[in-house]
């Protein structure tokens, strides 16, 4: 699949809870810009909503490419920076092993448990077992 940036994000038809999720995933060998404007994506653990609401682990051309690290790839967006840098060059193809508890609430809609994620990103552990904070937002604190 080849994301089309006029026609929104690539989403499942079904829904899912808690899961393990093989990905992989490459940025072409003549990308050109820095920092997030190279391959910016990103794989949405779960959607809360329209368009990027929800939980993001980071897609980006992290090879030999300085941004701020909570938005490398292999972070968990502005809440967890990876554990290492495992990227490989544009054009050579990378992947993710996902294991991804969903958060629970209580019946009033405050959190009765929080969601967990462990990301191995090329065969290296770069996030083991990490609480989220709640919805990782483009702009703002996470909101429980």
């Amino acid at each position: 699949m080849t994301v089309n940036k006029t026609g929104g994000n690539i989403e499942t038809k079904r829904s899912f809870k808690n899961y393990q999720l093989h990905l992989e995933w490459k940025v072409p060998n003549d990308i050109t810009g820095s920092g997030q404007a190279r391959g910016n994506s990103g794989v949405f653990l779960a959607s809360t909503g329209p368009g990027d609401d929800g939980y993001e682990l980071q897609v980006l051309d992290s090879y030999e490419n300085k941004t701020y690290v909570n938005g490398m790839a292999g972070s968990i967006y502005k809440q967890a920076i990876p554990l290492a840098n495992p990227t490989r060059k544009p054009g050579e193809w990378q992947a993710y092993d996902i294991v991804w508890t969903a958060p629970t609430f209580n019946t009033d809609g405050s959190l009765k448990t929080p969601a967990y994620v462990t990301v191995l990103f090329n065969g290296v552990l770069v996030e083991n077992h990490f609480e989220l904070k709640g919805e990782t937002l483009y702009i703002g604190q996470a909101v429980l």
